[in-house]
């Protein structure tokens, strides 16, 4: 059995997906890399796929499908997984060497002890063109650090703090058993792929290493503000799946149940911010049906999140409350560095 299977969903991807192949290579023969060719037609992604797994066919496997969607091709990457853990990289960013091999050197001196772990979190850097410095978020003082832990001896994540795709290594296992299966033909899963299995986690393992390089900066790419309001409808779409995948009341680690409030509670105001910043009626009339459906859907996890500071800020009434909701925004843009 390998040790880490490695997705790569790849949709026209040709100009940037070999920086993203070579920085995975180095983990040998202790992973597989899994292409997902998702119906890509108007460049070489599908032959350069090709190419690569009859180069490393000890490493990499190249799957083709019909377009699917960003969620379809980690649907089709975790189907094909033979590997102990599992991991999502987007074919537009890539892996810092010397983290990666202590990740890997981590997994299976753990592996060897018979220590296995649901979930390795790392730290990830927003690699922003033209920024000069690039932010790096990073777990150390709310996880414990060298040990295996739960979710009750956590600590606080700081606003604008959280676990996203890019922390994570899932056990394969622990996602199927869950079964997680995204949306097809829908942007901004990656949220719905960390969030859902959450609940099934017990053992956790932190490791501060600055894994993942999230590059930003990319013409037409999914986190640009301006395609984010063109998208709305389906960061909406994840939005509500969240909001219906758990009631949280049920949710036995009380740390844990927190977090996952925290967690809708920004999501929803991203969704929110994203109606205000399009200044358009229809997109602003989205907004206030998001929130009705959170309100019909669970009451009590809608009170928390219409009463936290985000929710507040996100309803204020007329152009005079949008306004100050922006500039909520910006303040958050300029510290967090995303977008």
């Amino acid at each position: 059995m390998k040790l880490l299977s490695i997705a790569i969903p790849c949709f026209n991807s040709e100009a940037y997906m070999g920086k993203c192949i070579r920085s995975l290579l180095p983990g040998g023969d202790r992973v597989e890399i899994i292409i997902v060719d998702d119906g890509s037609q108007k460049d070489r992604t599908p032959e350069l796929a090709d190419r690569y797994a009859a180069r490393y066919p000890g490493i990499i496997k190249a799957v083709h499908q019909e377009n699917g969607g960003h969620g379809e091709a980690v649907n089709t990457g975790l189907k094909h997984a033979t590997g102990r853990y599992f991991k999502v990289v987007d074919s537009d960013d890539w892996v810092s060497r010397e983290a990666y091999l202590k990740i890997l050197d981590t997994l299976e001196e753990l592996t060897t002890n018979g220590q296995e772990i649901d979930m390795m979190v790392s730290n990830f850097v927003y690699d922003k063109e033209g920024a000069r410095h690039k932010k790096v978020m990073q777990y150390r003082h709310a996880f414990p650090q060298g040990r295996i832990f739960g979710w009750d001896e956590m600590r606080r994540l700081k606003l604008g703090q959280y676990i996203l795709m890019h922390s994570v290594i899932y056990r394969t296992q622990l996602l199927r058993d869950s079964g997680l299966e995204l949306p097809k033909h829908t942007f901004y899963v990656d949220n719905l792929f960390v969030y859902h299995p959450f609940p099934y986690v017990q053992k956790l393992y932190y490791l501060d290493v600055n894994f993942y390089r999230y590059y930003i900066g990319r013409e037409g790419q999914s986190v640009n503000e301006q395609t984010m309001i063109k998208r709305l409808d389906q960061q909406i779409r994840v939005n509500k799946i969240m909001i219906k995948d758990w009631d949280l009341t049920k949710v036995e680690s009380p740390k844990l149940r927190s977090y996952m409030y925290s967690y809708l509670e920004i999501m929803t105001t991203i969704s929110s911010i994203m109606a205000i910043r399009s200044h358009d009626k229809e997109k602003l009339a989205q907004k206030a049906e998001l929130w009705d459906f959170f309100k019909k859907e669970n009451p009590a996890m809608y009170r928390r999140a219409r009463l936290s500071a985000p929710g507040i800020v996100m309803n204020l009434p007329g152009p005079v409350g949008r306004k100050i909701a922006e500039i909520f925004y910006t303040i958050a843009q300029l510290t967090y560095g995303f977008n």
